[in-house]
């Protein structure tokens, strides 16, 4: 069904006003979350973030995707299945977003809701819900990883997929960042894939074999860092190169209580998850989304809107010292 009640409130507080969480009568739309892959920390968490706000609003929320590692044929078919499920919304995070184009010009098409995270930039959406400014929060990788190099050497990339445009995203900022705060860093080769924890640490030794001069590295996707991290052991130089970027806790904990990683960065996924199944629900129910707009999720209060994206201001760093605040 196609039709909900909901309630804004405004509230006062000083002089500002912020919109206020919209309030749901309980509902009866099905969204379907079809990210990159399922069965991985990072996905698990934010299936999390689906069902809270399915316990909170009477919607039902489901996830479905290729299991273990991306693949862009068997999320192209989750999508599928859910246009042909006849779902209120589809919540996205593609893994090569110019090949789900088509397919999610088919589900608008047939009047559903279409909400994409990591992906700005895409054509056949409602909106894309980012949480954060991607190339601030590639600037602020940037900062983690000159901290811990003190502000000089070399320094590699590694994304998930060359294809990601939020990964892209990262690592612009991330560059930007460096030439103009960091002249005594250097990028020693251009950024490499690494779109699983194994194929992280492959990259990172190939990486570290032909350039003896290497320093540090920023990993983008989450399994980037432990995959990272270990190909720095294994050559034995742990406390040499410097390893940051987008991780979990349940996935760094290891390698940061032996001072391998020391701080990293990212945004809970259930947070995100949440926050795009609340966008979708709003664009459903016909509320404008517009600066200022609040979702009721933390990081998610005061977004800023452009275009057809929404940011948030939703990164969190991560150290030894306050990992056993994010136990997931």
């Amino acid at each position: 069904m196609r039709r909900a009640i909901a309630i804004t409130i405004a509230t006062v507080t000083g002089l500002t006003m912020l919109s206020a969480p919209t309030v749901f009568a309980k509902g009866t739309y099905t969204i379907a979350n079809t990210p990159k892959c399922i069965g991985i920390s990072w996905w698990d968490r934010m299936e999390a973030g689906n069902q809270k706000f399915a316990d909170e609003t009477g919607n039902t929320v489901y996830q479905s995707g290729p299991t273990g590692d991306a693949d862009t044929a068997v999320q192209i078919s989750s999508i599928e299945d859910a246009i042909a499920s006849d779902v209120d919304a589809i919540t996205v995070i593609p893994f090569d977003p110019s090949s789900c184009e088509t397919t999610l010009a088919k589900a608008r098409d047939a009047g559903i809701v279409v909400i994409s995270h990591e992906a700005e930039g895409m054509k056949n959406v409602d909106y894309d819900m980012e949480a954060f400014v991607n190339q601030e929060y590639g600037a602020h990788m940037m900062d983690l990883l000159a901290e811990q190099m003190d502000e000089k050497g070399g320094y590699a990339i590694v994304v998930g997929s060359l294809t990601s445009t939020s990964h892209q995203q990262w690592a612009e900022g991330a560059v930007k960042q460096q030439k103009e705060k960091y002249p005594d860093m250097y990028q020693v080769c251009d950024v490499v894939e690494g779109s699983s924890q194994e194929a992280a640490y492959n990259t990172a030794k190939e990486v570290i074999a032909t350039y003896p001069d290497i320093a540090g590295f920023i990993g983008c996707d989450t399994n980037d860092p432990p995959g990272i991290a270990m190909a720095v052991e294994e050559a034995g130089k742990a406390g040499e190169i410097a390893v940051t970027g987008t991780c979990l806790v349940s996935q760094a904990k290891d390698y940061m209580n032996d001072g391998t990683i020391e701080k990293f960065t990212f945004w809970d996924p259930a947070d995100a998850g949440e926050a795009m199944c609340y966008l979708a629900t709003m664009v459903l129910d016909g509320k404008e989304i517009k600066d200022g707009i609040n979702l009721g999720v933390k990081g998610y209060e005061n977004c800023k809107v452009k275009d057809n994206t929404v940011f948030g201001s939703a990164w969190v760093d991560v150290t030894k010292e306050n990992m056993a605040d994010y136990d997931f």
